[in-house]
């Protein structure tokens, strides 16, 4: 609230998120924007490690049997036709009770359509004449996953995981309507205040939340286009720009 020729003016609620994240207390005391920041971090990660240990092996299993095309889209389907929201709220009424590990399985869900396809893609986007020449050296089956379509399919992987990673992140924000912590406590604490009073700290959550998913996205970006090789960049970018052109003309 401001002065302003004897009348009193009420902050817009930039300007209370302006203040209230400038407000060094708001980051250092318990319960904090820190404290939310590890939590949110640590379920985002916990999620996403979680979906890789489920969505990688399979998917790069059907990928190196060249016959789970189908289960693949039915499984990314089904996974992706699940609300974050419901499992958030049908988690916590078995034997995971509340707090982090429902949010947990609920976004690791969230996570496994992005993981699983391009583990799967990746494996079936490798030359065959590379897995026919391993063969020949008498590599069996699992050495030839392990040893040449695994390496092969890291660029992939990476891009699964990227993707993942930005959803999981944005999305963790609900981990707050089952306590399970990170930013989204923040908007939540907001709500309880009132927009009035807590109008400002509603949209400080907002954009934390939104800054982190950015850094995520462009630190990620960066590690997957480092384990790219050239070109298979180069290859994407012109399958980027075909289809711009195309979208343009239609």
């Amino acid at each position: 609230m401001e002065p302003e020729g004897g009348k009193v003016r009420a902050e817009n609620p930039f300007q209370q998120a302006v203040t209230w994240l400038n407000d060094p207390l708001n980051w250092t005391n318990p319960g904090g924007i820190l404290d939310r920041l590890g939590e949110h971090l640590w379920i985002s990660a916990a999620a996403v490690a979680l979906g890789c240990m489920v969505a990688w092996p399979i998917g790069m299993w059907l990928g190196h049997s060249g016959r789970g095309g189908s289960a693949v889209v039915m499984i990314s389907n089904l996974t992706l036709a699940i609300p974050t929201i419901a499992l958030l709220t049908i988690l916590p009424l078995t034997f995971l009770g509340f707090g982090k590990p429902p949010v947990v399985v609920a976004l690791a869900v969230f996570a496994v359509p992005p993981l699983l396809a391009n583990a799967y893609t990746g494996v079936r986007s490798i030359d065959p004449e590379a897995r026919d020449a391993a063969r020949g050296m008498g590599l069996s089956g699992w050495q030839v996953l392990g040893r040449v379509e695994l390496p092969l399919a890291v660029p992939y992987l990476a891009a699964g995981f990227r993707t993942a990673s930005v959803q999981v992140v944005a999305t963790a924000a609900l981990a707050s309507f089952v306590n399970g912590g990170g930013l989204g406590q923040i908007i939540s604490a907001g709500f309880g205040l009132g927009i009035a009073v807590g109008g400002g700290q509603i949209l400080a959550g907002g954009i934390l939340v939104a800054v982190l998913a950015i850094l995520v996205e462009a630190l990620l970006a960066v590690v997957e286009r480092a384990v790219t090789p050239k070109p298979l960049r180069r290859a994407r970018g012109r399958a980027a720009r075909r289809a711009a052109a195309a979208t343009g003309n239609a």
